[in-house]
């Protein structure tokens, strides 16, 4: 009985030690992240295998939609492997960048108890804050001895939309879960607006900047008394880009070059050499193109290079780059092309049903949810957001580890040992 008693502690200990591991990742180099998401894939797999055997039912995890639809998006994804015009390691590649997805799902069923997910949240946040403070650090002119070779300025491992994307979501994070008391509010309060700020006036994601909005406006809304909500999430976008426009050159010279760049691609339909809103405008346009020769089922798997390089002719290459490994920057189409219109409803359905899950989770819990939620839907808008790593793996894991907690704290008939069976 000792001995089984240990193993069964040693299990659990490796279970929250994998869990901690992805928190921590996605705030690391691009290394950690592809070996902390294999491993979750496996063991979390094989935790859901190994109940099923066992006849245990996670009944807290069943209650939820998103699980059900992380099911049918991969088999969707897999299945137009039948009629996909890509090469089979391009279809395959592409398959598995989708299929990261399920992560979403494996970290609630690899998170036990409410404990465990606060533990597993705690990890994240640290993370984050390494990530934002070394950023800081660059910024005064400390230098940082593991900022990545190829980084520049104020990006430590990755590039500055990837970090402006993950500091403008967590911000929401940090926020709204500073009533949780997993750290003092006052952290909380100074990580979020350190985070903010470092995306509005230190990096130059454009992306970031919609989203930073999106994370403030939602704050702002939930202060609110509930008739002005949405006029309030409505109206403070509008007038903190106008606010920052003219107050910063920096953004006012950002937001203008947008404008630029689109009025010359509509005027032209060229996309001229580091323009990156035409070349944006560009892809999305041969997209739509795309998805006009095939509305229902779309053109499968890993083939959306293929036929856009077709549909854009001789420079397509020059446009898209070698090879097929290009992608619209904008997820929802992506979607559309490789699965039809019902792939853009399958995204805009997982999106839903996520925020229909948070609905059930504690209030502090429910409101970071639905900020993670709405951050990555406006900056699916915009690029691969889920699709691309690094980017769409911290999304895939705030996401996980939210739901986790929210799952856990909510939820009585799960919040036992994890090796205790549970009963419908």
């Amino acid at each position: 009985m000792p001995e089984d008693r240990a193993t069964t502690t040693g299990v659990w200990n490796a279970r929250l030690a994998l869990v901690c591991l992805s928190a921590v990742s996605v705030s690391l180099p691009m290394a950690w992240i592809s070996l902390a998401k294999v491993l979750v894939l496996v063991v979390g797999l094989g935790y859901l295998v190994f109940d099923t055997v066992r006849g245990r039912r996670d009944t807290a995890l069943s209650a939820l939609w998103t699980p059900r639809l992380l099911v049918a998006i991969p088999l969707a994804f897999a299945a137009s492997l039948l009629w996909t015009g890509a090469d089979m390691p391009s279809a395959l590649n592409t398959l598995l960048k989708h299929i990261k997805l399920v992560e979403i799902t494996l970290l609630a069923v690899l998170v036990r108890s409410v404990a465990e997910a606060r533990i597993a949240i705690t990890a994240f946040v640290l993370g984050q804050g390494f990530l934002l403070l070394s950023s800081w650090l660059l910024f005064v002119g400390v230098p940082v001895p593991w900022q990545a070779g190829s980084a520049v300025k104020y990006e430590v491992f990755s590039t500055y939309l990837d970090q402006s994307l993950m500091f403008a979501t967590s911000a929401g994070v940090f926020w709204y879960l500073r009533a949780e008391q997993l750290w003092p509010r006052w952290v909380g309060i100074v990580l979020a607006v350190l985070a903010l700020v470092n995306t509005l006036l230190l990096l130059e994601g454009r992306s970031g900047y919609l989203v930073a909005l999106t994370t403030i406006a939602l704050a702002i809304m939930w202060t609110m008394p509930r008739r002005l909500r949405v006029a309030a999430l409505l109206v403070t976008p509008v007038v903190l880009l106008l606010g920052l426009s003219l107050g910063s050159a920096k953004v006012h010279e950002r937001v203008t070059k947008i404008f630029d760049e689109s009025q010359n691609f509509a005027h032209t339909q060229q996309v001229a050499e580091g323009d990156s809103s035409g070349w944006r405008l560009n892809a999305w346009l041969r997209s739509v193109q795309a998805v006009q020769e095939k509305p229902l089922h779309g053109h499968g798997v890993g083939n959306w290079a293929p036929v856009v390089k077709r549909i854009q002719g001789s420079d397509a290459d020059a446009i898209f780059g070698q090879g097929n490994h290009s992608n619209p920057h904008e997820e929802y189409l992506l979607w559309a092309v490789e699965l039809g219109l019902g792939g853009a409803l399958l995204l805009l359905g997982l999106f839903l049903c996520m925020a229909r899950d948070a609905l059930r989770f504690p209030p502090p819990v429910q409101q970071a949810l639905l900020g993670v939620v709405a951050a990555t839907a406006v900056a699916c808008l915009f690029n691969s957001a889920l699709y691309d790593d690094l980017m769409g793996d911290y999304f895939c894991v705030s996401l996980g580890l939210l739901m986790a907690l929210g799952l856990r704290s909510s939820s009585a008939a799960f919040n036992q040992a994890p090796n205790t069976p549970v009963t419908a």
